[in-house]
């Protein structure tokens, strides 16, 4: 099932991951929605939604680049708004925007213990709310979220609590909302890497260049999302997909070309289940 014509709504696409899934759906020619609230440039992120559409359109898909912070109702509902406006309609959303700190519970100012409940969980409740009354005209909608398996361990939560918290509910939302909207026929799935990805926020804020090199490039998430987004939606939902995994049981057997480094280790990222065995040749 191809992308084109199909209009995506994606949170933080400015640049990383979501980016990568806006110009992956723009060469099946999309219209990709750049909901971000990076309207200047950044001295240490690159790209903003204007840079993003840019790069959306050279792909071949229509971009409408839109300031949106997440935390913001009246912002939300105004995008979501503009989009159908602009588009027709709503086909996929992609709760992508996220906050990340690491600190231990004894150290975590609740300043920023707010923000990333406020980005990650609701924000994603938030853009899913009003995003649902024109996905249900939709033909084959999904909605994704970018957060990772409801593995209940204590190891996931003790070093990093807060924010923990703040990506599970993320996941919850997944839980809820696709028993919630079955009926409706709109699938809502969760995405996550087995490894890092190569983004900014891994290099400024988990290691630097190091980290970098044993991750893998986010068009590996972009090309996952696509496949996802191809699944008729009142079959393939409720599912809590990491990426390697799922694309193997697609056909998938070409890894290598997603490594930053072909030939070095690669990082595990947060969260992947113990038992999540990764497919042959994957690492």
């Amino acid at each position: 099932m191809s992308l084109a014509g199909k209009t995506l709504f994606i949170t933080g696409a400015s640049r990383g991951i979501g980016l990568a899934i806006g110009l992956r759906a723009a060469r099946e020619g999309a219209n990709v929605v750049i909901a971000a609230k990076t309207a200047e440039p950044h001295p240490k992120l690159p790209g903003t939604i204007y840079s993003a559409a840019e790069e959306i359109e050279a792909a071949g898909g229509k971009a409408l680049p839109l300031l949106v912070d997440v935390r913001d109702e009246e912002a939300v509902k105004g995008a979501i708004a503009k989009a159908v406006d602009t588009f027709g309609g709503l086909d996929i959303v992609v709760n992508n925007a996220s906050a990340i700190n690491l600190a231990p519970t004894s150290i975590m100012d609740m300043k920023r213990f707010d923000l990333m409940h406020q980005i990650n969980t609701r924000g994603t409740f938030m853009v899913s709310k009003y995003a649902i009354p024109h996905l249900e005209k939709a033909q084959n909608p999904h909605i994704l979220m970018m957060s990772p398996p409801l593995d209940m361990k204590e190891k996931w939560f003790a070093p990093h609590l807060a924010y923990s918290l703040a990506k599970y509910g993320m996941s919850l939302c997944v839980l809820g909302l696709a028993g919630e909207l079955r009926p409706k026929g709109i699938a809502v799935n969760a995405l996550w890497p087995r490894t890092t990805i190569a983004t900014s926020a891994v290099k400024n804020l988990l290691g630097g260049d190091q980290i970098v090199q044993a991750s893998r490039i986010p068009e590996i998430l972009a090309d996952a999302a696509a496949m996802i987004f191809a699944k008729p939606a009142r079959e393939f939902t409720g599912q809590f997909i990491i990426d390697d995994t799922f694309m193997a049981g697609e056909g998938v057997t070409d890894f290598a070309r997603y490594r930053v480094d072909p030939n070095g280790p690669l990082m595990p990222d947060f969260f992947v289940p113990e038992d999540s065995q990764a497919p042959a040749g994957a690492v």
